[in-house]
Order: C-alpha cells, then sequence, then structure tokens
C-alpha cells in the first residue's frame, strides 16, 4: 500500500472533504492546491505493464508529505496550543515504517485509547493483544517494537470505515 492508497482510504474512512485536506497540509506548513489533493487522489489512466500493480497516480505523495499531512490532521482535529504561529515546512527524519506512523497518528489526531483501537480492528475482524498492539505503536529503535504491514493497516483502516462511516 503506497502514501496515496493510505490517504485516499483515510479520507473515505473518516469522510474527509478535500477543502479540509487542503487545510490540514496548510495546518502542517505546506501549501497545496485543492487540485493537487484532488490529484493525490486520483488514479493515472495508462496502459497496464506487467511490473506495474496499477497504482499509479497523478501526483505522487512521498513520505514527508504524508507525514506533514498527519501533523496537520492532528492539529486540525484536536486543536492548535494557543499563540503557536504555523510551523515551516521542514525536511523530516526518514520515515521508514510508514504503517505505524498512521496508526500512532490516527490514534493521537482521534483521541482513541488503546481499547478503541483493538475494537476498530475488532470489527475489521483483527484480534490482537493489547502487547501485540503497543508493539506496532513503539518507536522503531525500541528492541519490542514490530513492523505494522500493509494488511493489518488496510484492516485499521476498514475498521474505523466501520465505525466513523455508520
Amino acid at each position: 500500500m503506497n502514501n496515496n492508497d493510505i490517504l485516499l482510504r483515510l479520507r473515505y474512512a473518516l469522510d474527509i472533504k478535500d477543502t479540509d485536506m487542503v487545510e490540514m497540509f496548510r495546518l502542517a506548513g505546506v501549501e497545496l492546491t485543492l487540485q493537487e489533493v484532488k490529484d493525490m487522489l486520483t488514479k493515472q489512466e495508462y496502459l497496464m505493464t506487467s511490473e506495474d500493480d496499477g497504482n499509479v497516480y497523478v501526483k505522487s505523495c512521498d513520505n514527508a508529505m504524508i507525514d506533514s499531512f498527519f501533523n496537520g490532521f492532528i492539529t486540525f482535529k484536536r486543536g492548535r496550543k494557543d499563540d503557536q504561529p504555523l510551523p515551516p515546512q521542514q525536511k523530516s527524519k526518514e520515515i521508514r515504517h510508514i504503517n505505524n506512523l498512521l496508526l500512532k497518528k490516527v490514534k493521537i489526531a482521534l483521541s482513541l485509547t488503546s481499547d478503541d483501537m483493538l475494537e476498530i480492528l475488532d470489527d475489521a475482524g483483527v484480534y490482537l493483544s493489547k502487547g501485540e498492539l503497543s508493539a506496532v505503536l513503539r518507536k522503531d529503535d525500541h528492541r519490542n517494537f514490530k513492523q505494522c504491514g500493509d494488511k493489518f493497516a488496510r484492516n485499521f483502516l476498514k475498521g474505523l470505515a466501520l465505525r466513523y462511516r455508520n
């Protein structure tokens, strides 16, 4: 699952409008137009080749951009601290585990507890213990860190859709 897929699925799961997505990027210091955001959510029409999986979007979303989106998403949902200026667009450190970042940042933005996250995953048919969830939410240099796979992230987004769209 690439970053554009994550944006598209999160947008669907939480019923986020395109204009709100532009605002979320702006809150993180990234200036994008409405058309650029729509391009990130639109797949390209082209002839399939054997090495492509069909997930080619008009505008690609790199790791730094999706990290900025998540930061803006948190600010959009929880509000800004008093008198805090807009952050400048900055180069973030290398992000290797984007699915883990997705779980952490959505948990913060929606003020979810671990029990809430377990219920969301349970709704999608994934059964975890608190310890397994804790391992996915740890920093990647922690000895008990566990990488979050694409299937796990897709099921989390599916569970969010079941909870927030019904």
